[in-house]
Formats: C-alpha cells, sequence, structure tokens
C-alpha cells in the first residue's frame, strides 16, 4: 500500500519532497451526492479541512452526517510539497497530512458540531499516528479558513482537553493552524468507503463525549 519508508517526525521546507507545479487528476463530482467536489459551490456554505487519521475512514463520518454537509472530500494538507502524490505523502517527506474537506451549511449544522463529530471520531491525542496507523500523515489538525473557524475551533480543542483529561487522557495533539492550501487527492482516494463498502478503516474515538456541539458522531 506504501512505496516509501514512514517516518514519524515532520521534515523541513529544506528537505521536503519537491512535488509538481500542476495538480494531480482527480475526481470531478461526489460519488455518493452528485455535487462538485471543487465547487462553486452555494451561497452560504462554508469549508472547513481537518485531519483525523486515514481519510477513507474519516471522510465517512461526514458524508453520512444526517443534513447540513453540502460535499466532502479528501486530500493533503499542512506541508511543504505542492501537488503531492499519495506515495509521496505517505514517505513522510511531505509534511502533509491526510484531510478531509467538509463543506457544509452553517445554518443547518454549526461548526462546533461538525468539530463534535471530528473530536469524537478518532483519538487526538495520539501524536503522529492514528491507532495502528503510524506516520506524520496521520496526525491529527483542524485548517481553518478564517477568524472565526479558528476562534470556534479553540474554544472546541479546549472544552474536549478538559474532559479528556477528566478521564484520564494525555494532552491533545491536534495541531489548529490557517489552512494555506487542499491538495485535492488521487480519484480513487475520493468516497472510498462508498466505492469499497468492506474497504479499511483503522480510525476509533475515546469514547469521550464532546461538550460543545449539538450534532451527533457518526
Amino acid at each position: 500500500m506504501f512505496l516509501f519508508r514512514k517516518r514519524p517526525e515532520m521534515p523541513s521546507a529544506a528537505d521536503a519532497l519537491p512535488g509538481r507545479p500542476t495538480p494531480i487528476p482527480t475526481a470531478e463530482h461526489h460519488f455518493v451526492n452528485g455535487h462538485a467536489l471543487k465547487g462553486p459551490y452555494p451561497d452560504g456554505i462554508e469549508a472547513i479541512v481537518l485531519a483525523l487519521g486515514c481519510f477513507w475512514g474519516a471522510e465517512r463520518k461526514f458524508w453520512q452526517l444526517p443534513e447540513g454537509v453540502h460535499v466532502t472530500a479528501v486530500g493533503y494538507a499542512g506541508g511543504y510539497t505542492p501537488n503531492p502524490t499519495y506515495e509521496e505523502v505517505c514517505s513522510g517527506l511531505t509534511g502533509h497530512t491526510e484531510v478531509v474537506l467538509v463543506a457544509f451549511d452553517p445554518a443547518v449544522l454549526p461548526l462546533e458540531s461538525v468539530l463534535k463529530t471530528f473530536f469524537e471520531s478518532h483519538d487526538p491525542t495520539q501524536g503522529m499516528r492514528q491507532g495502528n496507523d503510524v506516520g506524520t500523515q496521520y496526525r491529527s489538525g483542524i485548517y481553518t479558513n478564517g477568524a472565526a473557524q479558528a476562534e470556534t475551533a479553540e474554544a472546541v480543542r479546549a472544552a474536549y482537553a478538559a474532559a479528556l483529561r477528566e478521564r484520564g487522557f494525555p494532552d491533545i495533539t491536534t495541531e489548529i493552524k490557517p489552512l494555506d492550501h487542499l491538495y485535492f487527492a488521487e480519484a480513487y482516494h475520493q468516497q472510498y468507503l462508498a466505492k469499497n463498502p468492506a474497504g479499511y478503516c483503522g480510525l476509533g474515538g475515546t469514547g469521550v463525549t464532546c461538550p460543545i456541539g449539538t450534532g451527533v458522531a457518526a
């Protein structure tokens, strides 16, 4: 599945793979609902980019929410290499993590609820891994669009950190950064578990409820 050796440390910008100037091919439409992956999205739709382990299972957590999600897509963010391939990201030499784009209607599904699903769907205390999946590409992260999203993300992270500490968990390692660039993953990764229902999903939550938001984790 991986062509390169995983590395648990982030590379420097100088050591990162060079990538390429043009995007890699991806799907045009969501396999489940037919919406355009890259937009344009309807008025009022917001987007946030989330990293919570292997993106196959992570994406499904959000497209299965009962209402409010316009489209989801998987890709790479948080690193250095422009237009990376899956194999390059899995080498640990791009700095990227596997991410899910969630485009949602905040009038129906508040951002707090999106983040509740995010935190409850994985263990955000594990650093450069998620379960048996080890590598920088599996780290937990929230990549925001604008100051309001960042403020909400910080508040939800703090609330969940407190809830986890009460249950004996270590500190949250989820990084929160402004989204620099989202590189869409290859077409076969998009909505992978809808196309391959018996496919791999290594996600597992902590069992601790996130005390903010009204959404319910899938």
